[in-house]
């Protein structure tokens, strides 16, 4: 086995480094990684981005999203969380064993004085609650099992980003399921910071595993780039990609009035639009539904499609800004 380190932060370079372990570095050879992200929510292969998300928050932080290559929830990842990679061959997915995957880690915090066990469907947990949610991606006889390690993450920062506000959505993406959580250091004999549990993880893994080391060439470096930038991090892979799915929301603003707005939303552009409430207008609603057919779900693209528009026309004293917010938020 092969271990392997990422120094960066940014969530759409690491999961191109590991889409590049999957594809190329480890065919014939299993590996290892440890690396972290900055403050970024990253959602499942199937979900719809746009549901797991509290997306003012988002914005409003400079929080990046970015979709996985496996299936699952969507997580919060901070430099208080600590995440893992191991890939593997798995020629049977039958007989593939999440348990066995999580052994590394579980034996590892042993050696600190935690008992953690691997239990549920993707958890690891200690004293009944959970620290690590744990993601797989199998093709072509390999398998990829990554997962978090919640280290000394901000709950508070996590839960405004995860929060989704209490708008209608009817969706065919599978939402996440949120779980009691705990920080993995309040669960530790003697305290040390997450710079040294990666110190002590890697020391342990290294030493029990027997791995060796391996150092990203300037080539590898490159290839990672390529995927980061064509896959991770472009729209169409974070927000395009997700299902199918209608929205509902009501807002009643000052000076305007209630609005009631109704979207369905199809690779993340959309295809239907209403709306409705107790606002003045002179003209139709019909028109703006027109104006934002095939729009993505993004601002930049929102405020181009209503370039041309005289929303006051449509919405008397409704700003653009606070109409694209509408939408978005």
């Amino acid at each position: 086995m092969r271990y392997l380190e990422s120094t960066s932060t940014d969530p759409a370079f690491n999961l191109a480094l590991e889409q590049y372990a999957f594809d190329t570095l480890s065919k014939n050879d299993e590996l290892f990684m440890l690396w972290q992200n900055c403050d970024s929510v990253i959602v499942g292969l199937h979900q719809n981005t746009a549901e797991e998300i509290n997306r003012a928050y988002i914005d409003q932080n400079g929080i990046p999203v970015v979709r996985r290559l496996s299936g699952g929830g969507a997580v919060f990842h901070d430099l208080g969380n600590l995440n893992y990679t191991i890939i593997t061959n798995a020629q049977d997915a039958g007989r593939l064993d999440f348990h066995q995957s999580c052994r590394p880690i579980v034996e590892a915090l042993a050696g600190l004085g935690v008992y953690a066990e691997a239990n549920g469907r993707n958890d690891i947990s200690v004293g009944g609650r959970k620290f690590s949610g744990n993601a797989r991606y199998l093709r072509y006889g390999r398998l990829m099992h990554h997962g978090t390690i919640l280290f000394d993450t901000d709950f508070e920062r996590m839960s405004e980003a995860l929060h989704v506000p209490e708008d209608k959505f009817v969706s065919k993406g599978v939402k996440s399921v949120r779980a009691r959580v705990t920080n993995l250091r309040e669960h530790l004999p003697v305290d040390m910071t997450v710079a040294e549990f990666w110190a002590y993880l890697r020391m342990t893994l290294v030493r029990e595993q027997k791995m060796s080391m391996y150092a990203l060439s300037a080539r590898d470096l490159e290839a990672v780039e390529a995927i980061r930038r064509g896959r991770y991090a472009t729209w169409e892979w974070n927000y395009g990609q997700s299902p199918e799915y209608g929205i509902k929301k009501r807002r009643r603003l000052p000076g305007v009035g209630a609005i009631r707005i109704s979207m369905q939303v199809e690779d993340g552009k959309i295809t239907a639009f209403t709306s409705d409430g107790d606002y003045f207008g002179s003209r139709p609603c019909d028109d703006i539904a027109m104006v934002l057919l095939n729009t993505k779900l993004e601002e930049d693209a929102l405020l181009e499609a209503l370039s041309a528009v005289s929303l006051e026309e449509y919405y008397e004293g409704l700003t653009k800004d606070e109409f694209i917010r509408l939408i978005l938020d």
